[in-house]
């Protein structure tokens, strides 16, 4: 999901085929997470000017609309900030249940608890959350969360982890058990003793340069996405994304829009376009996520059989919009485990 970018697209009238649309689009979304012949393709369709710059953690992106106009029209929270945003009105409704897009939307992601009248958000990507190994550095087993939270001597001091809590909590908590959420300051105690203990192996707490630290060696195991890991190993890389037997964190981006977006319509018109079958599947192929929307299977790049990383044969846990007692908790763990 996950590198720093910007684009911008400006498209000619005169290139403009059917032009429903003008103006402007802004976009806030994970990084390098949507085809750019998408969006130059749209660009060109609709007569508009787009641009697009990049996140790499939902806090990120809260923070941004919490603090008031942001410029943008169309950005793409995982499911749980997806929730914690419609909750504090930072979203506007686009009756998406009536959109075009919708009918493309496969029935396990309509009416989903973050979104439940499907009035916010059209979905772009699911997938899950674990770690990967650089199998030049480390031979040993990784269906078990235990190789990389109470790692062996040859994972000492060369493991990378992210730097914001979400998805790293949720996996200690598959690990030990514990379930998401949890007010029980007991057993989130535990989460914190499993990272504290796991620290000083830790090389560096980063969400960025993934691919490069990993991929080289400089680092043994790292906390990673599946098609991310994925696209490294097809790449060459030899990169194993690990599947535990306690189960991964599984996350789903939507699109929506921000409360007073002052380009609606346009942010709609691209989610209908990018939801289309044959320009989903150029997104699917493109960012090596699994697609909620339908697809054109023959042109679709990855399979169970050369894609095993989107298609896990363990248990999925998605990541849930906590009660603020249970935040805080999470806060709590992280913020003393980075002190």
């Amino acid at each position: 999901m996950k590198t720093m970018f910007k684009t911008t697209v400006a498209a000619g009238a005169l290139l403009a085929s059917a032009a429903h649309a003008e103006g402007d689009l802004n976009i806030y979304a994970w990084s390098d997470s949507i085809a750019p012949e998408l969006i130059t393709a749209f660009a060109d369709e609709y007569d508009v000017n787009v641009s697009v710059d990049g996140f790499n953690s939902n806090e990120d992106l809260l923070t941004k609309l919490q603090a008031g106009t942001s410029g943008y029209d169309l950005v793409t929270p995982s499911q749980h900030f997806l929730k914690i945003m419609a909750d504090q009105g930072l979203l506007e409704d686009i009756s998406a249940s009536e959109m075009p897009a919708f009918a493309q939307v496969a029935d396990q992601w309509r009416g989903q608890w973050w979104d439940p009248d499907s009035a916010y958000s059209i979905p772009l990507a699911y997938g899950t959350a674990g770690f990967s190994v650089n199998r030049d550095q480390y031979d040993g087993a990784v269906d078990s969360w235990s190789a990389f939270f109470e790692p062996d001597d040859k994972l000492a001091g060369k493991i990378a982890s992210l730097n914001y809590p979400d998805e790293v909590i949720g996996a200690a908590q598959l690990y030990l058990g514990v379930e998401f959420c949890s007010e029980d300051a007991t057993e989130m105690k535990k989460v914190y003793d499993l990272l504290a203990a796991q620290k000083p192996d830790v090389a560096v707490y980063a969400s960025d340069n993934i691919e490069n630290r990993l991929g080289s060696g400089e680092v043994a195991a790292h906390f990673w996405w599946d098609g991310n890991s994925m696209r490294t190993r097809m790449d060459g890389a030899p990169v194993e994304f690990a599947m535990p037997k306690e189960g991964l964190v599984g996350w789903i981006d939507s699109m929506v829009v921000p409360a007073g977006a002052a380009n609606v319509d346009n942010a709609k018109a691209f989610m209908n376009f990018i939801s289309e079958p044959e320009n989903a599947t150029i997104q699917y192929n493109y960012y090596a996520h699994s697609s909620p929307v339908q697809l054109v299977m023959e042109d679709a790049k990855y399979t169970p059989e050369n894609a095993p990383e989107l298609f896990p044969d363990v248990p999925v846990e998605f990541s849930r919009t906590c009660s603020p007692a249970a935040q805080d908790l999470v806060t709590k763990v992280w913020t003393q485990l980075l002190q």
